[in-house]
């Protein structure tokens, strides 16, 4: 997609701090990072989002993601968020699908989740239920 940032960035249009390549996926530094280190992992083909990319290159990005989790052991952290956000409720900005992999350290103030309730009475039956029926 020619406007697309991260699209332009695969170019080498936009510079970016690389950190990992190969024949499908491409990893840099995001440039407003959670913890230092924070590394954004996309395919080099556009995709929108999750619903859109197919299973053989979620699983070469996934296995990228994996080995950039690894190799931030290098870095001070306590342990590692591999996140996605898909469309823009979830957070997603850039509509290139993308994983975020962020090295934690204990205390640093990022929260994952701000609240949480309990499913009500019969609540998680019926959800597991319309879930199951979209597989």
């Amino acid at each position: 997609m020619d406007d697309c940032i991260f699209c332009k960035i695969i170019r080498g249009e936009i510079p970016s701090t690389k950190i990992y390549e190969d024949g499908d996926a491409f990893a840099f530094l995001d440039i407003a990072p959670v913890n230092v280190g924070h590394t954004l992992v996309v395919p080099k083909q556009h995709f929108k989002n999750v619903y859109e990319t197919p299973d053989e290159v979620l699983q070469k990005v996934m296995t990228a993601a994996k080995k950039i989790a690894e190799a931030l052991k290098a870095l001070p952290s306590d342990g590692v968020n591999v996140t996605i956000n898909n469309d823009s409720a979830a957070g997603q900005v850039v509509f290139h699908f993308h994983v975020h992999v962020i090295p934690r350290i204990a205390g640093d103030g990022f929260p994952l989740w701000h609240s949480r309730r309990p499913y009500n009475e019969g609540e998680a039956k019926g959800t597991a239920e319309k879930i199951m029926r979209g597989l």
